[in-house]
This record gives structure tokens, sequence and C-alpha cells, in this order.
């Protein structure tokens, strides 16, 4: 079972994953951070899209697949500075998966993609 459980992580957990995680053990309810920082965190450069259009960091995780990351450690970006390469997490709503994520349409929204792996990873501790 351990050899499965290392395969959906590492699928899971790709190459946002380490964001999710960062945001979510920061505990904080505001998180500045760098281009060069989430580069950090991710442990890759960033596409040439999040340099030039503003909408890769919008809270439609439909502009990109990192959003997810975010929006799923219950996160909303704010803030951001194109010019000066950063912006700030702010904390919207519970992580997905404990509630209705601050959606007003009363439906239940299911856990994000990397929720699990952090479940996972936190339930051994």
């Amino acid at each position: 079972m351990y050899d499965i459980l290392a395969f959906i992580k590492k699928i899971l957990m790709s190459k946002y994953g380490p964001l999710e995680t960062h945001l979510r053990r920061s505990g904080q309810t505001s998180v500045p951070m760098t281009f060069g920082e989430i580069e950090h965190v991710i442990g890759a450069k960033l596409p040439p899209s999040a340099f030039k259009h503003r909408p890769w960091w919008s809270n439609n995780p439909s502009n990109s697949v990192i959003t997810h990351a975010w929006l799923g450690a219950g996160y909303k970006t704010a803030e951001v500075d194109m010019t000066g390469r950063k912006l700030v997490f702010r904390k919207s709503a519970p992580p997905s998966g404990t509630g209705d994520g601050g959606r007003d349409s009363g439906e239940t929204r299911r856990p994000g993609f990397f929720s699990h792996v952090y479940e996972l990873e936190t339930q051994g501790k």
C-alpha cells in the first residue's frame, strides 16, 4: 500500500503542491510572496505567462493550474503587482473539504487536489 500512496502523492503534489503545503503550514491570514519566493517553494520556474498576464494570478481555477494550490489551502490572491513581481495570499475561507468555502449556493465543497496528500502527511504526526 505504501507504494500506491507514494505514487498518488507524486501525482497530486506535482509542480504546485508545495505551494499549497507552504500556505497551509504558514498559519497566517496574509502571506506576502514574491514570484521568486514562489519559484523557490515549488522548486521550479514559473511559466512566462505568470510574468506577462495578470489573469494567470486570478482566483479562477480555469485560468491556471496553480490556482488550485492556493484555493485548496483556503487562500485567494490579492495585491498582485506584476511590475514588482509580488502578491499577497489572503486567507479567504476554510481550506477545501472543511465546509462550503464561503459559497452562497449551499453546495458542499470537495477537497482540493492537494488536500488529500496534506491529510496523508499529517495523519502520522
